[in-house]
């Protein structure tokens, strides 16, 4: 089943066509997902001979795309007026210019092509581009786009698409089996492996290599788990002084969510971390009938019905409480 459509298609190739030179950007603080799908653009347009500069605010905390922070930049390259007329500004893994962090120059007023599948994704006006909050995944998007622009992935492609495919579904945890959805992104990842990718490699890339000190710091935020709304929600969290003492690389928070959410009762998880003195993030992840990106949507942030995030200002002592006021609303 062709879930981009051929007039969607035409519409990027167009883009492309259509510029000179190309910035293709992410969300900041970026995951497999984003970083495999910039890359997957970036083989589009180096097909098409095109010029790009890849861009992101990072930061890079994530051991399983360490490898890949020197390929990105987070200054802008000098642009004068009549080179910005000719540059195409490609945003994927994300539909918000301000969800893409801190760089250094002027993004606004470029014209504009953005390929994401967040639930919470803006609807697109002035901008061109494609959103499906249906996908899994957004790599799996850029591979599609890539698939019907160019043709087959290289083996070096296909690995970098697979891997971020991987990282956003949970291998495959996340996906909802038994829809259309499902068999065709199972289909999708045929073709990777059919064109190179290894799987058994990708696995251990995403879960092996962590460091020490983030075993420790498991143990800790398992001890500071509770347990909210009939057990059915758990809330754990890292203080200023966890953080320090731990550091900041190489997280494991997707082990995290496996484990707390494995527990008898519970349909729901959140993990928050202060991050600085005024300002916290957090991750929740869900069984299949809680929809989390609710919650986050409350907070500024957003994602997918059973994955999603938020950086909010507040303290944890008082964001904790209206974390679990809001699911209060949403789990009977």
């Amino acid at each position: 089943m062709q879930i981009i459509s051929d007039e969607n298609i035409q519409a990027f190739k167009n883009f492309i066509q259509n510029h000179d030179f190309f910035l293709i950007i992410g969300h900041k603080d970026p995951d497999g997902d984003c970083i495999a799908s910039c890359l997957g653009i970036a083989g589009i347009l180096d097909n098409f001979k095109k010029n790009y500069q890849l861009l992101n605010a990072g930061p890079f905390k994530r051991v399983e795309i360490a490898e890949y922070q020197e390929k990105f930049s987070d200054t802008l390259t000098f642009l004068d007026e009549e080179e910005r007329k000719h540059t195409g500004l490609i945003i994927t893994d994300c539909s918000e210019l301000q969800r893409t962090g801190e760089i250094d120059g002027d993004l606004k007023g470029l014209d504009t092509f953005i390929i994401d599948h967040h639930l919470t994704s803006l609807p697109l006006t002035a901008e061109q581009g494609y959103i499906n909050s249906k996908a899994p995944a957004c790599a799996y998007l850029v591979q599609l786009f890539y698939e019907q622009l160019v043709g087959p992935l290289p083996a070096e492609i296909a690995k970098v698409i697979f891997f971020g495919i991987s990282t956003d579904t949970g291998f495959f945890r996340f996906i909802t089996y038994g829809s259309d959805e499902a068999v065709d992104i199972m289909n999708a990842c045929a073709r990777l492996i059919s064109y190179g990718a290894d799987p058994r490699s990708t696995y251990n890339n995403i879960n092996n290599g962590k460091p020490y000190s983030t075993r420790k710091l498991l143990g800790v935020l398992l001890n500071k788990a509770e347990r909210y709304l009939g057990d059915k929600l758990v809330i754990t969290y890292e203080t200023l002084d966890d953080t320090k003492k731990y550091g900041q690389e190489g997280r494991d928070s997707d082990a995290l969510y496996q484990l707390l959410l494995s527990s008898k009762d519970v349909q729901a998880v959140v993990f928050v971390r202060q991050d600085t003195p005024t300002t916290c993030t957090a991750g929740l992840r869900s069984l299949d009938k809680v929809d989390v990106s609710i919650v986050a949507s409350k907070f500024g942030g957003g994602g997918h019905k059973n994955a999603s995030g938020m950086s909010t200002e507040g303290h944890l002592e008082t964001l904790i409480p209206q974390i679990v006021k809001e699911f209060a609303r949403i789990i009977k």
